[in-house]
């Protein structure tokens, strides 16, 4: 065993895992003041779903020896229960244990992103539903595809191994899984009341600070989401970490462009939302490309993400804090360019068009991001329309407008009339009457 490896492997899981809090803050700020405890309780609900299904199955269909060689799915039974990644293999560089707790996270967030989407209408049990279905019909062979490397007398998944992309960190298997998933919930989901009207349908962040507390939890988190993906302390992971903190900052300055100049001033919501937008781009190239080409890469993902988040407004669909428009476009912009920016100088070693590479890794990115995006928009439609169907997934009407948190969970994240003393409630009131 690499020690050094393994401890840094231990660290980014548990940078990773600062991303769960990171992610619940973040879209829990963006939505109103009666919905923030719903958006917070359906981030850790899926993660501790998806973190149970992991253990029983979940690593094993993702990185088991491909069933029949084909690299669409692996073996459900070869680690069933994480059944002999106990064992200390000496030839091992990181031990499997480590290796699965760190993957379980990458599965606990994907489906976690979708939540934002569907804020503020969808009933908690069947988004646990939807959770548990999603993540066995579609992220678990998503994950094969793009995260199980051919190994010795092991099979893995087509996309990384037959199609050869380049996806560091889970830019299709992450963003674009979850972003293109989103996208067929609120098609089937449908829009929130009032939507697009600020007096009923809580378009307002209710909390700015929040959102950003959020967002740098995040950033520090996806440190370990990008460089643990190295999966040794080196000098790919070094690389990986400047190119994820470069890009970062790039996309941000690019999103406040965009909107200074469309809308006349610069937002910390839109800060915010930039620095995601960056992170999400550089996670597939962060390996891939110089700290320049980076810089290219986060401002043109900041810029396009900013633009994107516009289009639900022009095509009529209500993704409620812009999944669509950061996590898919992001991603398929950052999966994208890694063909046209990528430089063989970099930890990949591939060269892209911009170095003398021609137009073939672009191909192979393009044909590796929209078949996950098909599929994974394709299977969820299905997922949405059958759930919805049988046991139903919005709230009623009543609920969404009185505010889902008291009424599904009994809760209020504001207890303001009680963190007042009665008697300054009663002088207030009086000296105003």
């Amino acid at each position: 065993m690499d020690t050094g490896s393994t401890a840094w492997m231990l660290a980014s899981t548990a940078l990773v895992c600062l991303m769960v809090p990171g992610l619940a803050l973040f879209y829990g700020g963006m939505v109103a003041a009666k919905s923030v405890l719903n958006m917070i309780m359906m981030t850790f609900g899926s993660v501790a779903l998806v973190g149970c299904i992991w253990v029983l199955y979940g690593y094993s269909a993702s990185f088991g020896d491909s069933i029949g060689g084909a690299g669409l799915l692996g073996d459900v039974t070869e680690y069933l229960g994480l059944n002999g990644i106990m064992a200390d293999d000496p030839k091992a560089v990181i031990p499997l244990s480590v290796f699965a707790a760190f993957q379980a996270l990458f599965a606990a967030l994907t489906a976690a992103l979708i939540c934002g989407a569907i804020s503020d209408r969808i009933k908690f049990g069947a988004w646990m539903a939807f959770t548990g279905i999603w993540v066995t019909l579609v992220y678990l062979p998503v994950a094969h595809w793009v995260f199980a490397f051919d190994g010795k007398g092991v099979t893995g998944g087509w996309i990384v191994n037959k199609l050869g992309a380049i996806d560091f960190a889970g830019g299709t298997a992450v963003h674009i899984n979850s972003g293109a998933a989103a996208l067929a919930m609120i098609l089937v989901l449908g829009k929130r009341i009032g939507w697009r009207k600020e007096t009923k349908g809580g378009e307002r962040p209710h909390n700015l600070p929040l959102v950003m507390l959020g967002a740098g939890l995040l950033w520090f988190g996806w440190f370990g989401f990008n460089g643990g993906s190295a999966l040794t302390a080196g000098n790919a992971a070094s690389v990986v970490v400047l190119n994820t903190f470069t890009a970062t900052c790039s996309a941000m300055l690019g999103w406040l462009l965009v909107e200074k100049l469309r809308d006349g001033h610069s937002t910390t919501l839109g800060a915010a939302s930039g620095a995601i937008a960056g992170l999400v781009a550089i996670t597939p190239s962060c390996g891939a490309v110089s700290p320049v080409g980076a810089l290219a890469l986060g401002a043109i993902g900041g810029a396009v993400c900013a633009l994107a988040v516009g289009l639900k407004y022009r095509f009529g669909y209500d993704d409620s804090l812009d999944v669509v428009g950061i996590h898919l476009v992001g991603g398929l912009t950052g999966t994208l360019l890694v063909g046209v920016l990528a430089t063989s100088d970099a930890p990949n070693g591939v060269d892209g068009l911009l170095y003398g590479g021609g137009l073939s890794l672009l191909g192979k990115q393009a044909v590796g991001a929209f078949a996950v995006l098909l599929y994974s928009f394709a299977v969820t439609w299905i997922i949405a329309v059958v759930l919805d169907k049988t046991m139903g997934l919005r709230v009623r009407p009543e609920v969404e407008e009185g505010g889902i948190d008291v009424h599904l969970h009994a809760e209020s994240a504001y207890d303001l009339l009680h963190a007042v003393p009665a008697e300054s409630v009663r002088g207030t009131v009086s000296t105003t009457t």
